[in-house]
């Protein structure tokens, strides 16, 4: 027989392994965003740049400029999606490990009562009572 605690147990590490995952999609995506804005510096500079053959391509990287800025605000709300997520998965293994606590508290319980009416049971039993 599996006790409560027990299977809670299980579901704390299942979800503490769930709130590990998003934390690495958090990471993932903020690793994308620097690249983006790492990308966005560099096309800034060649447009600022004095050099002959990036004034010729100025347009396209004003375009690619906008194209790594609009993707950089969809990361954001990818971004912060993700430390919703995170926090969410974390309040629900913390509700879960909290849950666990207590049913291992009632199980505890339970069993030093169960001892005591085994003792009680014990003596009544054999007869070694006070009135006799």
């Amino acid at each position: 027989m599996t006790k409560r605690s027990d299977k809670l147990k299980r579901l704390v590490s299942v979800q503490r392994h769930l709130e590990q995952m998003a934390e690495m999609d958090l990471a993932a995506t903020t690793q994308q965003r620097q690249e983006v804005t790492e990308t966005m510096d560099a096309v800034a500079g060649a447009i600022s740049s004095l050099n002959p053959v990036h004034r010729n391509f100025s347009g396209i990287y004003a375009a690619q400029i906008g194209k790594l800025r609009h993707k950089d605000v969809m990361l954001a709300g990818v971004q912060q999606m993700h430390e919703m997520r995170i926090m969410r998965e974390r309040t629900k293994g913390d509700r879960l490990e909290e849950q666990m606590r207590d049913a291992r508290s009632a199980e505890d319980r339970e069993a030093a009562d169960n001892a005591v009416y085994d003792l009680i049971d014990q003596f009544i039993a054999h007869g070694d009572g006070p009135d006799r």
